[in-house]
């Protein structure tokens, strides 16, 4: 067992102010003597500088340190092509151990993100190939795209969460955001209601959502109403924050803060915040 291979072991057990000291003094003697370490190990360094960096909330410097890395892996890319074609299927069985490059681009979005940098972090993002994608990379880019109000690159990312997870509720929800249809996007979970027990409100759930992203209030309330009303889902605090804002959006105050009292009863330590309606009017009305 080598030095990174400590500094690995203490990553992967959240020891990330440790990891920071004893990987930029790894990475400084490597500076001074590039032999000291091979290029999988200086890159194993890097990223795992740039993890504990990225939980110190310094992103502008995770971001940064997570691209030293990506060139570092260019070199060890180019290395393990040499050693590859002369036979050595050790370097093949390294190279699937050391941390994902994918992954690395994702964090590196991450940071990006988090900085307000959209652009920056869509475009690490759209160079990662269409099938390397994992769903949470979608979901981030299909987020990015509606913010960025490239709906059609939304839509379709929204679609590859939903091919890779048909239960992944918010990107239903992002879907029907963008006025996709209900059925459309109840079709494409289907087959897991169908093979699955105790799923049959999906299908009235995605109803309910489609009719709120479509303007129908009314239609709605009662759609969420008769969920709440089913003993599995009854007393479900996300269902009645929802509630609460189709009820502030219908005019309707009063039941827009009881649904949200009922809420913060059942989770009192809800917070919907921005983009809770329910929340605005309660803080504003009580």
């Amino acid at each position: 067992m080598n030095v990174v291979d400590h500094v690995r072991d203490m990553a992967a057990a959240g020891l990330y102010s440790n990891v920071r000291i004893l990987s930029s003094l790894l990475l400084t003697m490597s500076n001074n003597n590039p032999e000291l370490f091979s290029p999988a190990q200086k890159y194993q360094l890097l990223v795992y500088h740039a993890d504990a960096i990225f939980h110190d909330k310094e992103y502008r410097n995770a971001a940064c340190k997570y691209s030293m890395a990506l060139q570092q892996k260019k070199v060890l890319n180019k290395t393990s092509k040499v050693r590859t074609s002369t036979g050595g299927a050790a370097a093949n069985i390294q190279a699937q151990s050391l941390p994902s490059e994918i992954e690395v681009k994702y964090k590196i979005a991450e940071c990006y993100t988090i900085l307000k940098l959209d652009k920056d972090a869509i475009a690490v993002l759209d160079g990662i190939p269409s099938r390397q994608r994992t769903p949470k990379i979608n979901m981030m880019l299909a987020n990015l795209y509606r913010k960025a109000g490239q709906e059609r690159s939304a839509v379709t990312s929204y679609k590859e969460v939903l091919r890779q997870c048909p239960l992944a509720l918010d990107a239903i929800i992002g879907l029907l955001s963008l006025s996709v249809k209900g059925a459309e996007v109840a079709s494409m979970t289907m087959d897991v209601i169908q093979s699955l027990p105790n799923l049959d409100w999906l299908s009235v759930w995605i109803k309910a959502y489609a009719f709120i992203h479509a303007g129908d209030n009314q239609r709605a309330i009662n759609t969420i109403c008769s969920l709440e009303k089913k003993s599995l889902l009854r007393d479900n605090a996300d269902l009645l924050v929802s509630l609460a804002d189709v009820h502030f959006r219908a005019g309707d105050t009063k039941n827009a803060i009881l649904k949200f009292e009922q809420a913060q009863m059942l989770d009192p330590y809800l917070i919907k915040g921005e983009t809770s309606h329910g929340y605005f009017v309660m803080t504003k009305h009580l």
